[in-house]
Formats: C-alpha cells, sequence, structure tokens
C-alpha cells in the first residue's frame, strides 16, 4: 500500500473547515435575513396618535393616523402636525429596525471579523 503523505504548514488555513464554516454563515444570514423580512415593527409618535409599522429592512408597510389628530377648526396646523408625528413615528419604527437588524446580523457580521472577508487571514 502506498501512504499519501500530505504536509501541512502551521500557518495553512484548512480551506474545507474555512468552506464548511462559510457555508454555515452563508446559511445563517439567509435565515437572519428571511426573520427580518418576516418582521413587522411598530414605532409611534404624539402617543400613538400615528403609528408606523415596518418590516425588518425599515420598508414601510402600514401607518395609521388616529382621528384625534385632527383638529377641523384649523386645517393647516393639523396638516403640519400630523406631517410631523408621521415623520417621527416612520424614524421610530426604522430605528426599531435598524436594532432588529444589528441583534439579527451582528454576531455574523462579527463572525466574519467584524468587517467580511476583508477581514478573514488570507484574503
Amino acid at each position: 500500500m502506498d501512504e499519501e503523505r500530505t504536509t501541512v504548514n502551521p500557518g495553512d488555513v484548512n480551506l474545507q473547515q474555512l468552506l464548511e464554516q462559510a457555508q454555515l454563515m452563508q446559511q445563517q444570514l439567509v435565515s437572519a435575513q428571511q426573520e427580518l423580512n418576516d418582521a413587522e415593527i411598530e414605532g409611534s409618535a404624539g402617543g400613538g396618535l400615528v403609528v408606523a409599522t415596518v418590516n425588518g429592512g425599515g420598508e414601510l408597510l402600514e401607518l395609521k393616523i388616529s382621528p384625534e389628530a385632527v383638529d377641523p377648526g384649523d386645517p393647516q396646523e393639523t396638516a403640519d402636525t400630523i406631517a410631523d408625528l408621521v415623520i417621527a413615528a416612520i424614524r421610530d419604527a426604522v430605528r426599531a429596525a435598524n436594532d432588529l437588524q444589528q441583534e439579527k446580523l451582528g454576531p455574523l457580521a462579527q463572525g466574519l471579523g467584524g468587517g467580511g472577508l476583508g477581514q478573514l487571514p488570507g484574503f
């Protein structure tokens, strides 16, 4: 029997192990991205007078404006106030979506050395 010998230098990278880790991380990333797409996050303003709902990617899905936000006696002021509340509610929802993204995707980025493949040895 001929024995095949493989010489491994201490600094060599086990490419098979690296590939398996990359595939696992890719599966985890796809799973996390799906969770984010399926998530619905609410943000509000004016004590709940305006509620914005976004998905985990920050895409606006729904906007609710309470009738209590409307002052029929001053339509211009009402329009300005509602516009401000809408912006604040959307910002609140998007901030919460960003927090969720960090929670779901942050550990995966750290697994890549915090900066993707550019941080892996030899890349």
